[in-house]
C-alpha cells in the first residue's frame, strides 16, 4: 500500500548513523541521496529521511523484523549508534500473540520499532 515514506530530522549528519546501523539489521541499505535527503532500500527508495529546519512532532513508525534475533540486533546496532531504550526486546502479549518487539529513539525523538510477528512463547 505504501511505496516509501520519509522522516524529518535536523541534522543527517547526526541521523544517518543511527539509521545506517538499525535498518542495515533489518536489510535496508542507503539507495539514494536527493538535496536534503537520503533514502533506504533493498532495491530502490522505501524509508528517507528528510532535514528539515522546521518544527516536527516525533513520529512512531514499526518495522518487520524477519526473527527474533533481527529485532534483538536491530536494538543492540540502535544503542551503539546513538539511540535510547523505550523498550527493551521482548513478546509483547498485549498487542498480539507472537509479537516480538523493541522501541528506540533516535537522535530526533522518533520512536522506532522493530517487530516479528510469530514469536513461540518461551
Amino acid at each position: 500500500m505504501i511505496d516509501h515514506v520519509n522522516i524529518p530530522v535536523r541534522d543527517l549528519n547526526v541521523a544517518q548513523p543511527f539509521y545506517d546501523a538499525t535498518l542495515g539489521c533489518l536489510g535496508l541499505l542507503l539507495v539514494a541521496q536527493d538535496g536534503p535527503a537520503i533514502g533506504y532500500g533493498k532495491t530502490h527508495w522505501v524509508l528517507g529521511l528528510e532535514a528539515t529546519k522546521d518544527a516536527f512532532t516525533p513520529l512512531h513508525l514499526a518495522l518487520s523484523a524477519e526473527s527474533t534475533a533481527m529485532v534483538d540486533r536491530f536494538y543492540t546496532s540502535g544503542i551503539a549508534a546513538g539511540g535510547t531504550c523505550n523498550g527493551t526486546p521482548g513478546l509483547r502479549a498485549e498487542y498480539g500473540e507472537g509479537y516480538y518487539a523493541c522501541y528506540l529513539r533516535d537522535p530526533d525523538g522518533h520512536n522506532i520499532e522493530a517487530v516479528f510477528r510469530g514469536a513461540i512463547k518461551p
